[in-house]
């Protein structure tokens, strides 16, 4: 792959202080103890049982060896040893010293100017719109010029997006990072109240918003205290970004001058205070991840897959505004040639199948629930998949017991379904399990994936040596920045010599990860992550509730649903139609409770007062409600709609 280089005092020396004012970050001491180390996964999962020929120089070929692990350790030390494609090298990342992939771009905007490349092929695809990367880089460049010159966006300006996935989105992400500035990908199922935390936190210079999300901006500003004059710019995706992107025909991406450990790009993560944090990645961060996918593919190929990686088709059908959208597919394939096949609108299976079929797509990462929708959908045979060579789930867990269910449903699942675990904050994958791990170990989560340390840590902060419980603990140059504006939680997530603390609850067993238990009471809603304490904040806001918990219930689909116990008072009767109501106007559709429990009886506490969480969750079972979606959005061109049941919803 051409385009990539050292940059001297920019891909190994942090600039000082600049990577660490927007989070307030800084020098922590390194902490002893045993980790997990790195190990590379492939995301692609075949790893044959037997000998098979594996490609070393060229005319030259090898025999290797019959046991897949010994074979894929070979393979690794080749691809990731001293003079390798992807070379793994310990550098200091502010402060710490860490492995890290030693030939990666220095930033960004090299990722773009390099993908002009590539030249015709298909970059972003969807039922509509063809899209080539010569002409994505095009627009890209003539959108950033006209930021530049129009609207005064410079290094370190946040531009927000607040639309739902299509090309434009991709081409305002790419336009925005280009100038060094940072790009802040906001929730599109987000409220008026939502939205205008978001805006007034980030602080934008420019929003790109699309039709169905522009009154709730608009209104969202306004709430911020951004009036006519002095607010941002607001941009829509329809109309202005094509108009500007098509602006200056003969643009070429603008020379990047940030830092690799300057921030990016700014995604919103539930907080467990009530109000979102916006985790800050930086430039190495997504470069980072970039390498990982590209090595990815380097060992598909190595296990004697025939394909290049530039002909693999990857399926969009996640949100940009997630990791598992933005940086893990549509940033990687532009510096892989590869092409994004972009679903729009609400989780369709018939539709999704049919565009599989019609773009012939090769790779789909989904969440279980959208995977749940497909083993439901019944009889897969009329539709033709063979082109899908690779099936990840991702985002939220799933149990054993059903991936047994689609490996029987979906053909590809049954030799090359993989799981992941990972978080925002963490960028990409932490650790993948392959198929042959689900198979000798079935609900694990696999080893980490290549630059990876991970230890499992006891209350006193020692690592903890394996079959021991604690928390997983994470180091990589995947790791963000912190929370932008939020020292605080910076502080809490990224410890010393910049440990993450995930906050899950975890053992390793035979080098991989097996999750035991999840953050402090999240709700994990068919990938969605809710955190109760902003649920329970909106709800506490109504005058007939006199306090109320929120909890997750099993659910056969979602995987998990909201469940309220809702303690009235006030002098007035409250119903669940009233509370429901409330909350979906103040909320995002996913968060607004399905099950609900009002009573009169004060919520069950312990000794020091706190409620007893496991006696609520009990409680909250037993209620009869709803199990659709409450308050989500409706039509594709309304910010929000009728009630829906049972959809899943790729923003629209």
């Amino acid at each position: 792959m051409g385009g990539r280089k050292r940059v001297p005092g920019r891909a190994h020396d942090p600039v000082p202080g600049r990577a660490h004012d927007p989070v307030r970050g800084g020098a922590r001491d390194r902490v002893p103890g045993r980790a997990h180390g790195p190990v590379a996964v492939g995301a692609h999962g075949r790893v044959p049982g037997g000998a098979f020929p594996v490609r070393r120089e060229e005319g030259e070929t090898v025999t290797v060896p019959a046991d897949p692990r010994a074979a894929a350790a070979e393979i690794m030390a080749r691809l990731t040893g001293p003079g390798g494609e992807f070379e793994l090298a310990e550098e200091e990342v502010l402060g710490s010293r860490m492995r890290v992939f030693a030939h990666r771009h220095g930033n960004l905007g090299e990722v773009l100017a390099a993908s002009a490349q590539f030249g015709d092929r298909d970059y972003v695809v969807t039922e509509h719109e063809r899209l080539s990367f010569a002409a994505h880089a095009v627009r890209a460049a003539s959108l950033a010029r006209a930021l530049r010159q129009e609207y005064g966006v410079r290094a370190g300006d946040r531009v927000a997006i607040v639309a739902a996935n299509s090309p434009a989105w991709i081409v305002a992400f790419w336009a925005t990072v280009a100038l060094g500035a940072v790009a802040v990908g906001c929730n599109a199922w987000w409220t008026r109240r939502e939205i205008a935390y978001a805006l007034e936190h980030a602080g934008p210079k420019v929003v790109v918003a699309d039709a169905g999300r522009a009154a709730a901006v608009g209104d969202g500003l306004r709430d911020a205290g951004n009036g006519a004059r002095g607010g941002p710019v607001v941009l829509s995706t329809e109309e202005d970004v094509p108009r500007l992107a098509a602006l200056f025909p003969d643009a070429v991406p603008p020379e990047c001058g940030a830092a690799e450990d300057d921030p990016a790009v700014i995604l919103y993560t539930s907080g467990t205070s009530g109000r979102p944090k916006g985790a800050v990645h930086s430039h190495r961060n997504l470069t980072s991840v970039i390498e990982y996918h590209r090595l990815n593919d380097a060992v598909a190929r190595a296990f004697g897959d025939p394909a290049d990686p530039a002909d693999r088709r990857h399926l969009l059908a996640l949100p940009l505004f997630h990791i598992a959208g933005l940086h893990n597919l549509a940033v990687p394939r532009l510096a892989t040639g590869s092409a994004v096949v972009m679903h729009q609108g609400a989780f369709d299976v018939e539709r999704v199948l049919r565009l599989i079929e019609r773009e012939r797509v090769t790779n789909w990462g989904a969440v279980p629930t959208m995977a749940h929708r497909l083993v439901e959908h019944g009889d897969l045979s009329g539709y033709d998949l063979s082109s899908l060579t690779a099936f990840a789930l991702a985002s939220a867990p799933s149990s054993p017991a059903f991936k047994e269910r689609l490996r029987a449903a979906l053909p590809v699942a049954r030799h090359a379904l993989v799981d992941s675990y990972g978080l925002t904050e963490s960028s990409t994958a932490v650790s993948v399990a392959t198929p042959a791990d689900l198979a000798e170990a079935p609900g694990t989560l696999g080893r980490p994936v290549a630059t990876v340390q991970l230890e499992i840590r006891g209350p006193d902060g020692g690592a903890l040596p394996e079959g021991e419980e604690g928390e997983v603990c994470v180091r990589s140059p995947f790791n963000m920045l912190g929370y932008w504006r939020d020292p605080e939680a910076t502080r809490n997530a990224l410890r010393e010599d910049r440990w993450l603390h995930t906050g899950d609850i975890g053992t390793v067993e035979g080098g991989r990860l097996r999750l035991t238990g999840r953050r402090s009471d999240l709700i994990i809603r068919g990938g969605e992550n809710v955190y109760p304490a902003e649920v329970e904040g909106v709800l506490a806001e109504h005058p007939g509730v006199r306090e109320c918990a929120v909890v997750g219930v099993p659910h056969p689909d979602l995987g998990q649903e909201v469940a309220a116990v809702v303690v009235t008072g006030g002098g007035r009767p409250v119903g669940e139609d009233e509370l429901r109501a409330y909350a979906a106007e103040r909320l995002a559709y996913f968060k607004v409770p399905a099950r609900w429990r009002i009573t009169a009886a004060p919520l069950p506490r312990n000794a020091t007062g706190k409620v007893v969480r496991p006696e609520v969750e009990r409680s909250a079972a037993g209620t009869a409600g709803s199990t659709g979606d409450a308050g989500s959005p409706g039509s594709p061109g309304s910010a929000r709609g009728g009630r829906t049941a049972g959809t899943v919803r790729s923003a629209r």
